[in-house]
């Protein structure tokens, strides 16, 4: 409303409640669960090492093998593999014309699977860094901070996948959004 100078008639209302429903279902919940409880289950050294000092990090081995290791699951299984397909359901739940779940993950895993390409490439090159950083911070700063990277990552997804219609038409999209490409291209440099 204030960064496009948008009146509250024109707001899409139905985008918004996409990222309303899946911020707070995945990544409030989920999201929560599987980086804190399942990963300290998984990566035994997660709460230790997030506590050391950055220069007996550096001397930890089996820390850094396990701050390693989350960063290969998030970049490999949890974003691929079920971060984009949830947000893909999602959008079809809320946009789609159907109320079979079925259809909803079947759509969205197609639209998931056109798009991966660029998906894919965009999330490496943000949370491959970002989950560097992240794994290493002390566990109570973690979420925060990755909250805080999300919702740059959420800006862009909302810019590129957001509308009822973008498989295809990300270009397009860019020109109707000024204040959501200010915030990505302001992130990318």
């Amino acid at each position: 409303v204030v960064a496009e100078g948008k009146q509250l008639s024109e707001i899409d209302w139905t985008r918004n409640g996409l990222f309303v429903v899946f911020g707070a279902t995945y990544l409030g919940g989920f999201q929560y669960w599987l980086m804190v409880n399942k990963y300290r289950q998984w990566f035994p050294t997660m709460d230790r090492f997030g506590k050391l000092p950055l220069a007996q990090k550096l001397k930890d081995t089996a820390g850094i093998m396990d701050a390693g290791k989350m960063v290969l699951f998030d970049i490999f299984i949890h974003l691929p593999i079920m971060y984009f397909p949830s947000y893909y359901t999602v959008k079809e739940f809320i946009y789609g014309d159907s109320w079979n779940p079925v259809d909803w993950a079947r759509h969205g895993v197609s639209k998931y699977i056109a798009n991966s390409r660029e998906d894919l490439t965009a999330m490496v090159q943000l949370w491959g860094p970002s989950d560097c950083i992240q794994f290493a911070l002390p566990t109570h700063i973690r979420m925060p901070f990755r909250h805080m990277v999300s919702f740059f990552w959420t800006a862009y997804v909302s810019f590129t996948r957001g509308s009822k219609t973008d498989s295809t038409e990300t270009a397009g999209d860019m020109e109707e959004q000024p204040a959501v490409v200010a915030v990505v291209a302001n992130t990318a440099e």
